[in-house]
Formats: structure tokens, sequence, C-alpha cells
């Protein structure tokens, strides 16, 4: 049976580990051919291998999503290898620290924005230059739950990730009539390195995790990934704009 993505060209940044990891595999199960951007190299070119050995096609670029000339690059190398670009998952980001908003260090509050919600607008802004000129393609930037609602303790993040929505939204508008959708996901506690970095030495907040969730559990990174898998297809061929949570859950309470 042919996959939903059978002869697409994906990209996906962030795609070293958890829920980048799980889409890039998600793609190339569905027939993708996948471009893996990370700025941590073993874990991309890990992906890369095991989509390679599941019988996908990929390639690794060093990347970050931060930098202008680094988003440029690889969608340029992109386009070389594989002629064009129809879906981008805009995924990397970092949590940053987890103090009070007064002493949040504005180093980290710079770097939080800087990637997850610049480096977001960098990355639609040459996928979208490059799929105005083939003609069209589908984005899903990742948001979180916390860009819809509040979280103590997480304000450059929650900044960052409502301001992904807005972002989200406002190209979805611009190039609707141009065969570009661009959506966000946005995704509860899943189970990745980042919730295990938050977690690590706060078996407290680990349980408090899970007990906010409705469904009494974590989620997983291929829950998520199916989910940006059909926002990519023909399937929500006519969704554009929307926040898709998948949280179990949480953000309904």
């Amino acid at each position: 049976m042919a996959g939903q993505l059978d002869g697409k060209i994906a990209l996906v940044t962030g795609g070293s580990s958890g829920i980048g990891r799980a889409a890039a595999l998600a793609f190339a199960q569905e027939g993708a051919k996948v471009v893996v951007a990370d700025v941590m190299v073993e874990g991309g070119q890990e992906t890369v291998r095991l989509l390679t050995a599941a019988g996908g096609h990929g390639l690794f670029v060093k990347t970050d999503v931060s930098r202008a000339a680094e988003v440029e690059a690889v969608i340029k190398q992109t386009v070389a290898t594989y002629g064009r670009l129809d879906c981008a998952f805009n995924n990397a980001g970092v949590e940053g620290a987890f103090v009070s908003t007064t002493e949040y260090p504005e180093a980290d509050w710079d770097r939080v924005l800087a990637i997850n919600l610049t480096g977001v607008w960098l990355c639609m802004k040459y996928e979208i230059a490059q799929m105005l000129q083939q003609g069209g393609g589908a984005i899903v930037n990742t948001a979180s739950g916390a860009g819809l609602v509040g979280v103590p303790n997480l304000s450059a993040y929650v900044a960052s990730k409502h301001g992904v929505i807005g972002l989200t939204k406002t190209a979805a508008l611009e190039y609707a009539k141009a065969g570009i959708r661009v959506n966000a996901v946005c995704p509860g506690v899943i189970q990745t390195p980042m919730v295990a970095r938050l977690t690590s030495s706060r078996p407290d907040l680990s349980e408090a995790l899970v007990a906010a969730e409705p469904m009494g559990r974590t989620g997983r990174p291929e829950e998520v990934a199916a989910a940006v898998v059909w926002l990519c297809s023909d399937a929500a061929s006519f969704v554009t704009g929307h926040a898709l949570s998948v949280d179990g859950g949480y953000v309904a309470q």
C-alpha cells in the first residue's frame, strides 16, 4: 500500500532525538525522502542511519536554526539533492531555565527565543520562498501546550511557543492561496530528552506532570509524529492555520 507521502521531500529540524527523530522515521515510513537538520551531529546521523536501515532515504545536515545562513544553506542543499521541498517540520527547540520570571537569566531568554521563535521564523522564511517557486507545500511548526496556556517558571519557553502559534497563523493566512499550508502541533508532556532534563533532579515534578495529564500518562514521540505526518499529507488538504494539541487532554481542562 502506498504511503501518505510517497515521492515527497521532507525536512525535519531538531531531528537528532525525541519528536524530531520520531517524525523523521515516520516521514520515511510513509514514503518521503528526509533531510534531518540539527546541531547535534551524532544524534542526527543516527536518525538517518535508523531510517535508512528501515528502508528509507535521507541525509543529515548540521544546522543551527538561529543562524540565517545555515537555514538558507540546508534549504539549498535539500533542493540541490532532491529537487524540491514538499514538507517541513520546524521542530528544533530548547527548554531554557526553570526559574521564576524575575530570576530568569537574560542570556537564557535570548537563547530560547533565538532557537524556538526566531529559528522557526527563519525556517519558514526560506522554506516558503522555495515552496512558492515550486507551487506549494506543507509546513508544521512545533509549538507546545505551553503555547496555549501559561506554565510557571518557564517564561521564555512559554513566550516562544505562544509566538510560534502566532507566526503559524499569520503565515497560513499569507500563503493560503499559494498552495502552502502552515500548521502547528502542541505536544503535552512527551517522553523526550527535554522532559527528562526538566525532571531528572525533580521526581516530584515528574509525578506532577503525569498527574496533570487527564489520560494519566505521558505521551510518546511517535504519537506526535503521526499528527505531523497527517498535517503534511493530502488528508489534511483543507487544514491550515491550526494549532493541533497532542497532549492527552491537558489544555481541555
